[in-house]
């Protein structure tokens, strides 16, 4: 079953356009800090679509939807039906048929081989883009997790000054706080006491 069989030529064309930006915009949308990253799968999704969409006309380069027209099929004449010897001369139809068919698959072949080339064309455009898109990609990601590290880095000083002010606060409090010391015995009584 031919999925692409009611698509034109610049159908496939826009839709190799359409499809890329619809990803880059909902990738951007769902993670927007990313977008380098969408936008480096976007271009090679457009590559991959376009070397598709090239294979395809390849495949069906008999289709009249990549023919531009111009040149009608060729057909081969017909001898069978010449008085007297018309049966004899059956095998040359045959053999001028399946040249005449041979003739006309080059020439449809031919007439779809530019519609096929400017798809690939397209691909190896968007991955010679790619390349520089991934390096500028990997050096924003490189610097981002560099920034990552030195907050952590950052984080986890403050987290261990807070634990030794918090160290220091524990013991300033604990002698505070430590059980009165043992109460005095009972006083002896003195002369003063008996009167």
């Amino acid at each position: 079953m031919d999925l692409l069989a009611g698509i034109s030529r610049d159908q496939l064309h826009i839709f190799t356009w359409i499809v890329p930006a619809a990803f880059a915009l909902a990738a951007g949308l769902w993670r927007p800090r990313q977008f380098h990253w969408a936008a480096l799968g976007a271009v090679l999704l457009f590559a991959a679509l376009n070397a598709g969409a090239g294979v395809y006309v390849l495949n069906h380069f008999a289709d009249s939807r990549w023919t531009s027209g111009s040149e009608p099929p060729l057909s081969a004449p017909s001898f069978s039906g010449t008085p007297l010897i018309g049966q004899y001369l059956k095998p040359l139809d045959s053999a001028l048929n399946n040249l005449v068919g041979g003739v006309n698959e080059f020439l449809a072949f031919k007439q779809a081989l530019p519609t096929a080339m400017d798809f690939l064309a397209a691909s190896g455009w968007a991955l010679l883009l790619a390349f520089p898109i991934a390096v500028l990609a990997a050096i924003i990601n490189f610097a981002a997790a560099k920034r990552r590290s030195a907050d952590f880095a950052r984080y986890s000083a403050t987290v261990e000054e807070l634990k030794e002010e918090l160290d220091q606060i524990k013991r300033q409090i604990s002698p505070r706080n430590s059980p009165d010391p043992a109460l005095p015995t009972q006083k002896e009584p003195t002369d003063f006491d008996h009167r």
